[in-house]
Order: structure tokens, then sequence, then C-alpha cells
């Protein structure tokens, strides 16, 4: 189950290919994938949820976050963020937790508050402690 984070995105943990024609129509126009591929056992890879993604009518996005998050990484989420406009966005991991801390990252790089993120964040039941350093 989503849970949103502000006016245009919301973090959910694993979803499942099925699952994205019923976004599609609740509004969200950009999924990304915050996992890499074969993290779990079972997990659908990228280029089935890239698949699945263009087959509902949804941009896709590969931003995979393995061990810490890096300055591409936040460049990557950025620049995912950036091109969904002003269109829904679904960042999914396994728990939702590294998609709220790239996300945070990334929009505070593009200059929202750090009080902004940390009350979004706590209002979605995630903590921003991890990547307080880099907001």
């Amino acid at each position: 189950m989503p849970t949103q984070l502000d006016a245009t995105t919301m973090v959910a943990g694993q979803i499942d290919p099925a699952s994205l024609v019923e976004l599609k129509a609740q509004g969200v126009a950009l999924i990304i994938n915050n996992r890499p591929d074969h993290e779990d056992p079972g997990q659908p890879t990228s280029a089935e949820m890239e698949t699945a993604a263009a087959a509902a009518g949804l941009a896709y996005a590969h931003v995979p976050i393995a061990r810490g998050m890096g300055p591409s990484d936040v460049e990557a989420m950025r620049n995912a963020l950036a091109s969904a406009g002003d269109g829904k966005v679904l960042a999914y991991c396994r728990s939702g937790g590294r998609s709220v801390l790239a996300w945070a990252v990334a929009k505070s790089e593009d200059g929202v508050a750090r009080e902004e993120l940390e009350r979004c964040a706590e209002q979605a039941g995630f903590s921003l402690a991890p990547v307080a350093h880099l907001l």
C-alpha cells in the first residue's frame, strides 16, 4: 500500500507488476524502482517491472540503491523525480525506507527545506536520521 510523502510523491515496499494498471488509474505517471535486482528471491527484476510499466502506460526509472547512497544515486533520483514534471510518482524498494531517504536527499538538493522534508517523512512514518547529515 503506497504512503503519501508530498503532493506528488508516494513510496511503497515491493510492488507487483500487476498493480501497475491500478496505479496508473490512480494518476501515477512514473514508477521509480530503488531495488537492485536479485536483492530477494522471487522479486521482479527491473526489466520485468519496466516492461509492465510500459504496458500500463507508465514511465519507469531504475535507481538501485544497494549499500548506502552515493552522489550518483542522488543525481539519478533527482533526474527521475524531475522527469515526472507535475505527475505523480511512486518510488519503491523493499520497505519504502530507501525510497524515502533517496527522495529526501534529492529534494534537499533541489532546495526543499530540511524541516519540510522531515515533516513529510515523519507523517508517513519514516525517519530521515540516516541521511540527516546530507540534508
